[in-house]
């Protein structure tokens, strides 16, 4: 998942690889203007990828591959499945300690009970057959192993509206329609964390009318320029600027993105 996509002229030219441009349907790294989304993405990886050391992983939708990447630096062993041809490409190019398959992520290209994790993050909003999904992640999974899904709250990201803001996704979902949807897919022992704008996040909200995502897609879908002040605000935003909260802690509904950890049954 990535912002609707700015009328910005240098955005190609920042791009990793010819081959995968900023369309709004998935995010890349090294670029300033997609700067905020890749981080909001990127911080889930680096706080989940310690649950799959040594072990076997699959990322089902790895989209430009850093992800698969970066759980490659912990993991045993990653393989990758994306629907998109030129995505199995670049991560082949770009990523040779992740595998990577070409497939439809209702028909993983795994063996029965293959692996310990599978990861899919900002991929499941995307999708047709939720359930049918779910039910190929529990197939894959070792007894035990662990589903670990973050998505879009849809309270937050697509207020009041009857179908989502962003064009690329199928169906958002709320806290309890996830767990739903997981306990329904052969999983129990679901937690639920959200994910925040930390302190300086907050600040930068602030000063961009209360909402620095809403400068950010007000601006794409005017088709007007960016001010200086939002581009390098959006261009410095880190992963240390999200805090992820356990459902314990917050009103889930208040976040931005959900983040679930389900154990196959």
């Amino acid at each position: 998942m990535s912002a609707i996509v700015p009328n910005t002229p240098d955005r190609i030219d920042h791009a990793v690889d010819p081959g995968l441009t900023l369309t709004g349907e998935r995010t890349i790294p090294d670029l300033d203007i997609e700067n905020y989304w890749f981080r909001r993405h990127e911080v889930v990886y680096e706080r989940l990828a310690p649950r799959c050391a040594d072990l076997d992983v699959l990322e089902a939708g790895c989209g430009e591959g850093y992800g698969a990447d970066l759980i490659a630096g912990v993991a045993r062993r990653v393989v990758a499945v994306d629907y998109d041809q030129s995505a199995v490409t670049h991560v082949r190019r770009r990523y040779p300690r992740v595998q990577v398959l070409h497939a439809n992520l209702t028909e993983l290209p795994l063996p029965d009970a293959s692996v310990d994790v599978v990861v899919n993050f900002q991929v499941i909003e995307h999708l047709w057959d939720q359930g049918q999904f779910i039910r190929e992640c529990a197939r894959v999974l070792r007894p035990a192993g662990l589903l670990m899904v973050s998505t879009p709250n849809r309270i937050t990201f697509s207020p009041g509206r009857d179908t989502p803001i962003n064009p690329f996704h199928t169906r958002e979902l709320n806290a309890d329609e996830l767990t739903e949807l997981l306990l329904d897919g052969g999983f129990g022992d679901v937690s639920m964390s959200g994910l925040f704008h930390g302190p300086r996040l907050q600040e930068m909200d602030a000063r961009h009318g209360g909402s620095i995502i809403d400068a950010q897609i007000e601006r794409a879908v005017a088709d007007a320029p960016w001010s200086p002040e939002l581009v390098a605000d959006v261009a410095a935003v880190a992963t240390a600027d999200f805090d992820l909260l356990d459902r314990a802690v917050c009103d889930i509904d208040d976040s931005l993105d959900l983040v679930a950890i389900a154990v196959r049954r």
